[in-house]
C-alpha cells in the first residue's frame, strides 16, 4: 500500500473517532505506572494501568494481541471482546501501529511464558497519521535518521541507548565535580566581543540596544571573571558555537565542559582530567579498558606525555620562534600539502596536530609544550618563555581536552590580545575584551583551567564514529525535498 493511501485511511479513522467523541480532550489516566515497573514487579493477577505506543498488532477472531511500548520497556496486551465489551472491541478497528493508548487490566503469563496484560479497559490517547518505519537500511538512510531523529529513536533501540548513555555521562561528570567542591554556574551565551578561544563566531543583533552580539565560542573569559569575584572552583556544562566546517568531529553547535580552579595550574588540571575521565569510564562502562572503532583503549595510569615542540622540530624542523610563513614553508618542504598561501599560527598548529596524531597510542596522550604564540590565554614556562603551560589530551586519536595554567597578568594579557589581532591580519583597531583585562587588574588568583569536549567523550564511551551520532539534532544542510 502506498504511503499516501495509508495516510488517507488513517485520516478517515481519525475523523470517525472525532465524530464518535473519542479521544477528544481525554484526561491522562491517574495511577498508571511505567511498563518496566510492571515487569520488574510482575505478579499474576496484579491489576495495573499502562500508557504507551502500539508497536505491533495481531488479530485472532474475537481476540487481538498488541505490543505496547513506553520509554522504559515493551509488553504484550491481550484484548478479548467478552472482557472489554463489544463496543470497545470494535474500537480496535480504528487502531494502527504508532497510535497511543491507555489500558488497565491484570497481568498474567502465557503458555509461552511471556508476561502479558489482559486488558479490561482501553482508551485511545492519540492517533498517528503516518506509519512508523519498518526498519532502517544502513548508511543510505543516514541523512533521514538525522533529520527525523524522532523516528530513529523509535525504530532503533541502539540509538536510544546512545542518548541514554549520554545523559548518564553528563550526570556522572556533574556528580564528580560536585563531590570535589566545584560550583556549577551559568554564563552568557551572547557576547559583545567574541573571545575565549580561536574560532569564527556566529553574529546576531539585539534590536532594543541596537547592539551586534556573538554567540559564544567559549565561556572561558566569563568563568575567569568569577575567579576574580571569589568563586575559587567553578564549572559550566555549556553550549558553544563556532561558524566553521562540519566533520565527523565538528558540529557548529557543541557541548563543552569548562572547569576553573584557583591556586592550581595545568599540572593540577592534568591530574583532575585523568581522575574525572577514569571515574566516568568506571561508572558508565564498568572498566578502564574499552574498544573504540576497533582501537583498544586503556585508561590505566600512567598516561603518556609528548612534547609538541619536540615533535614538530623532529618531524618538520619547525621552531617556536618561526613566523607563520616559515612554518608553512617547512611543512611544504617536507611534502605536506597545504592549500592556502598564508595560514595563522593556530591553523598551522591544527594541521601539524592532525599529522602527528594519526597514529596515536592506545594509551591516552597529553601533548604539552605548545608554542606561546599559539596560546594567548596561557602562562609561559618559566624555563622557556617561548613555550606555554598547556596540554591537549588525545584518546584514540581524538582531541578530548585542553588545559592551561591561566594567564593572570593584565599587562601581558592586553599585549597578547593585541598581538593576536595583529597576527590574524585583522584591523588593529579591532577591540579586544577590555572588560576582561579590567577584571584582571583587580586581581585574579593563579588558576588552572580545563575544557573537555562532552560530545567527543560520548563518542568514545559509546563507540560512535561521528559526532552527529551523539547529538540528538545535528545541524544539516537544508532539505532539498519537501516531505510529502
Amino acid at each position: 500500500m502506498e504511503l499516501e493511501e495509508i495516510i488517507s485511511q488513517r485520516k478517515e479513522k481519525l475523523l470517525s473517532l472525532k465524530e464518535k467523541g473519542i479521544g477528544k480532550q481525554l484526561p491522562i489516566p491517574a495511577g498508571q505506572i511505567e511498563i518496566k515497573e510492571a515487569l520488574d514487579k510482575f505478579q499474576e493477577d496484579k491489576e495495573v494501568s499502562l500508557c504507551g505506543r502500539i508497536m505491533a498488532k495481531r488479530s485472532h477472531g474475537k481476540a487481538v494481541f498488541l505490543d505496547l511500548k513506553d520509554a522504559t520497556a515493551r509488553i504484550q496486551l491481550y484484548i478479548k471482546a467478552d472482557i472489554i465489551g463489544e463496543d470497545k472491541f470494535k474500537l480496535l478497528e480504528y487502531l494502527d501501529i504508532a497510535d497511543f493508548i491507555s489500558v488497565r487490566g491484570k497481568l498474567f503469563t502465557t503458555h509461552t511464558k511471556e508476561p502479558t496484560l489482559k486488558v479490561e479497559e482501553l482508551s485511545i490517547l492519540n492517533k498517528a497519521l503516518r506509519p512508523l518505519p519498518e526498519k532502517w537500511h544502513g548508511l543510505k538512510d543516514i541523512e533521514l535518521r538525522y533529520r527525523q531523529r524522532y523516528l530513529d529513536l523509535v525504530a532503533n533501540e541502539e540509538v536510544k541507548k546512545v542518548f541514554l548513555t549520554r545523559s548518564r555521562i553528563i550526570k556522572a561528570v556533574r556528580n564528580f565535580l560536585d563531590n570535589y567542591g566545584f560550583l556549577e554556574v551559568e554564563t552568557p551565551m551572547m557576547h559583545p566581543i567574541a573571545g575565549g578561544a580561536a574560532g569564527r563566531p556566529f553574529k546576531t543583533h539585539h534590536n532594543e540596544y541596537g547592539l551586534d552580539l556573538y554567540l559564544r565560542i567559549a565561556p572561558e573569559l566569563y568563568l575567569k571573571r568569577l575567579l576574580v569575584g571569589g568563586f575559587d572552583k567553578v564549572y559550566e556544562l555549556n553550549r558553544s558555537f563556532r561558524n566553521e566546517g562540519v566533520s565527523t568531529r565538528h558540529n557548529p553547535e557543541f557541548s563543552m565542559l569548562e572547569i576553573y580552579s584557583a591556586y592550581a595550574n595545568y599540572e593540577t588540571m592534568m591530574q583532575l582530567c585523568q581522575e574525572l575521565i577514569i571515574s566516568v569510564a568506571k561508572e558508565i562502562l564498568g572498566d578502564t579498558k574499552f574498544t573504540y572503532q576497533n582501537k583498544e583503549v586503556d585508561l590505566t595510569l600512567p598516561w603518556q606525555k609528548r612534547s609538541f615542540a619536540d615533535l614538530v622540530k623532529k618531524e618538520f624542523g619547525i621552531e617556536p620562534q618561526d613566523e607563520p610563513e616559515v612554518m608553512l614553508k617547512k611543512l611544504k618542504d617536507k611534502g605536506r600539502p597545504v592549500e592556502k598561501k598564508k595560514l595563522s599560527r593556530s591553523q598551522i598548529a591544527k594541521i601539524i596536530e592532525e599529522i602527528l596524531t594519526q597514529e596515536m597510542s592506545v594509551k591516552p596522550t597529553f601533548i604539552t609544550d605548545y608554542f606561546t604564540a599559539l596560546c594567548p590565554l596561557a602562562k609561559t614556562k618559566e624555563e622557556n618563555p617561548l613555550l606555554s603551560e598547556r596540554f591537549e589530551l588525545f584518546i584514540a586519536g581524538i582531541e578530548v581536552a585542553n588545559a592551561y595554567s591561566e594567564l593572570n597578568d593584565p599587562l601581558e594579557q592586553a599585549r597578547r590580545f593585541k598581538e593576536e589581532i595583529k597576527d590574524s591580519g585583522e584591523d588593529e583597531k579591532k577591540q579586544f575584551d577590555q572588560d576582561y583585562v579590567l577584571a584582571l587588574e583587580h586581581g585574579m588568583p593563579p588558576a588552572g583551567g580545563l575544557g573537555i569536549g562532552i560530545d567527543r567523550l560520548v563518542m568514545l564511551f559509546t563507540n560512535q564514529a561521528s559526532i552527529r551520532d551523539v547529538i540528538l539534532f545535528p545541524l544539516l544542510r537544508p532539505h532539498s525535498e519537501t516531505v510529502k
